[in-house]
C-alpha cells in the first residue's frame, strides 16, 4: 500500500545543526510510495524525471551492482503510479547484455541508459569495458539508438571509443554528454602486459554521427554522437605531482560553463574527481577540471584521439585538465559524482571534517579556499544534487532525506528518520521545477525486498 508522511523538521541537538525552529516553507514535503511491484525499481543519481516533471525513469536490477544481470528499463507516472516498459534486452542472461542507470534528457521526451554489448556470453560477459550507449524516444519504445561509436577492431576510428561507456549525464543545453569510459583494447593488453592497466577515466560525446564498419560479432557499433576522452591517466603518476591514474565521478560545470578569472567564460568543462599520489605515495583523490573547446575533432601531433593497438585514445587539441583541490586527505566519503550550481561558480563535493564525518564542500572552478556546506553531527550517505534554483543541496543521511540551503548552512529534514531496513537510499533527485524530489526504499515484501520509488512532494 502506498504510505503518506507529513513531514516532520527535526532540530533536536545531535540530530541535526539547525540555525533556527523556524519553519520553511520550501522544505514542506509530503511523501507518497510511487512503485509496489515486485522486482527493483532503480533509480539513477541524477537526471530521472521527464522535462515537463510527469515520470519517471529507473532500470529494474534490485542490486546496486546487478546492471549486467537486468534487462528492463521503465518509467513510472507521477501522478497515477501506471508503469510504461521502455526497453529490454534481447537474449538476456546472467552475463550480459543488462541495461541501467537511465537519465531522461533535459528537453526531450529521450531516455538515455547503459547497455552491455550485445554479444556478451561466458567468455565476454558485462564488464567495464563492455558497455555502451543507447537512447529510447519514449513514444518509440523497443527502438535503441546507438549514442557512442564503438570500433574495438583495427583500424580503429576517430570519434569513436573503443570500450566502456558509463554513467552519462546531459550538458546543459542537451547537446553534448560526459561520462566515465574504460578502454577494452587496453584492458586485453593488461592482460599480457603487467606494465600496463586498463585506467578509468572522462569522455565527452557531441553532435555529429560517427560510422563505423559492420561486423558479424556485434563488438562494433555506430554511433550518433562524436565522442572522445578529456582526461590524461598514466599508469605510474609521480608522488607529488598532479598526475592521475585515474579520472571518475564527473559533472558539468555550469548549463554554461563558468567565468575565468580574466573575466571570459569557459563555455564547456567538466569538473571530476582524479587519484593523485602525495610525497609518500600514498592514493589522495582529489579534485580536477578538464576545459574543453567546441570543437573536439582535432588531435594533438602525433596522438590520435582513437589511440593505436598499443596506447589508450587521446585528448583532443585544445583541451586543458589542472587541479584545483590541493589538501591532506582529499575527497572522501560515499560514491558520488561532482556537482555544479547553474552558473558555474562552485564545484559540490563530500570530505570528511575535523570530527571524521562526511560533509558537503564546495570551491569555485577556479580553485581556492574550499567551503564546508554542511555542518551535520552525522555523515553524508550517498550521492549529491543541486536544486534547480540552486537555493538547496539534497542528499541522504542518518536514515533520512535532506537538504540544506547552500547559502546559509542549515540543514532541513525532509522525511521522518526511517528503521535501518525500510531508510532512504541512493540519491536524492529535484525534478526540473523543484517541487519534488525522488528516491529509493527497499520494502520488505513476503520473504524479499524490492528498490521502490518515493516522492516528495511541495505541500
Amino acid at each position: 500500500m502506498n504510505r503518506m508522511y507529513m513531514v516532520l523538521l527535526f532540530c533536536t541537538t545531535g540530530i541535526i545543526s539547525c540555525q533556527s525552529s523556524k519553519l520553511n516553507n520550501d522544505m514542506q514535503f509530503a511523501e507518497t510510495q510511487l512503485t509496489t511491484g515486485k522486482q527493483g525499481h532503480f533509480l539513477n543519481s541524477t537526471q530521472v524525471f521527464s522535462p515537463d516533471d510527469t515520470w519517471i525513469v529507473y532500470d529494474t536490477r534490485n542490486d546496486d551492482g546487478g546492471i549486467g544481470v537486468t534487462g528492463s528499463i521503465a518509467m513510472v507516472k507521477v501522478q497515477s503510479g501506471e508503469i510504461v516498459q521502455l526497453y529490454h534486452t534481447v537474449n538476456q542472461t546472467k552475463y550480459g547484455p543488462g541495461v541501467g542507470a537511465a537519465t531522461f534528457h533535459p528537453n526531450e521526451n529521450l531516455v538515455l541508459f547503459i547497455h552491455g554489448i550485445r554479444n556478451a556470453d561466458s567468455s565476454k560477459p558485462y564488464g567495464f569495458a563492455r558497455r555502451t550507449a543507447v537512447a529510447i524516444y519514449t513514444d518509440k519504445p523497443s527502438q535503441p539508438l546507438f549514442m557512442d561509436a564503438r570500433n574495438v577492431v583495427p583500424p580503429f576510428t576517430a570519434g569513436a571509443l573503443r570500450g566502456g561507456t558509463h554513467a552519462y549525464t546531459w550538458s546543459g543545453d542537451g547537446k553534448w554528454l560526459c561520462f566515465t569510459y574504460n578502454d577494452y583494447i587496453i584492458d586485453q593488453l593488461s592482460k599480457k602486459d603487467s606494465s600496463v592497466k586498463d585506467l578509468r577515466t572522462i569522455a565527452v560525446m557531441c553532435p555529429g554521427a560517427v560510422n563505423v564498419p559492420n561486423d558479424s560479432t556485434f563488438e562494433n557499433n555506430s554511433g550518433e554522437k562524436f565522442a572522445a576522452v578529456v582526461a590524461t591517466v598514466t599508469e605510474n603518476p609521480v608522488p607529488g605531482s598532479d598526475e592521475i591514474d585515474k579520472a571518475f565521478d564527473e559533472g558539468w560545470i555550469g548549463k554554461n560553463g563558468y567565468q575565468k578569472p580574466d573575466g571570459t567564460r569557459q563555455h564547456r568543462a567538466i569538473a571530476f574527481q582524479g587519484n593523485t599520489r602525495n610525497e609518500n605515495n600514498q592514493t589522495i583523490t582529489e579534485v580536477f577540471v578538464s576545459d574543453i573547446p567546441d570543437d573536439i575533432t582535432h588531435s594533438f601531433p602525433g596522438k590520435p584521439l582513437e589511440g593505436t593497438p598499443q596506447t589508450r585514445p587521446n585528448v583532443p587539441e585544445g583541451v586543458t585538465q589542472r587541479r584545483i583541490t590541493f589538501t591532506k586527505h582529499g575527497v572522501e566519503g560515499p560514491r558520488h559524482w561532482l556537482k555544479s550550481t547553474s552558473d558555474g561558480s562552485l564545484i559540490f563535493f563530500t570530505a570528511k571534517d575535523s570530527a571524521g564525518r562526511v560533509q558537503i564542500c564546495a570551491i569555485s572552478p577556479n580553485g581556492g579556499a574550499i567551503r564546508q556546506i554542511t555542518h551535520n553531527n552525522f555523515p553524508v550517505e550517498g550521492p549529491i544534487n543541486i536544486s534547480p534554483d540552486d537555493k538547496y543541496i539534497a542528499y541522504i543521511a542518518d536514515n533520512s532525506v535532506f537538504a540544506t540551503d547552500i547559502k546559509t548552512g542549515e540543514s532541513f529534514r525532509l522525511t521522518e528518520r526511517s528503521a535501518d531496513d525500510v531508510k532512504p537510499v541512493g540519491a536524492a533527485i529535484w525534478s526540473n521545477n523543484g517541487k519534488m524530489i525522488t528516491f529509493n526504499r527497499k520494502i520488505k515484501d513476503g520473504d524479499s525486498s524490492y528498490y521502490q520509488i518515493f516522492l516528495l512532494k511541495h505541500s
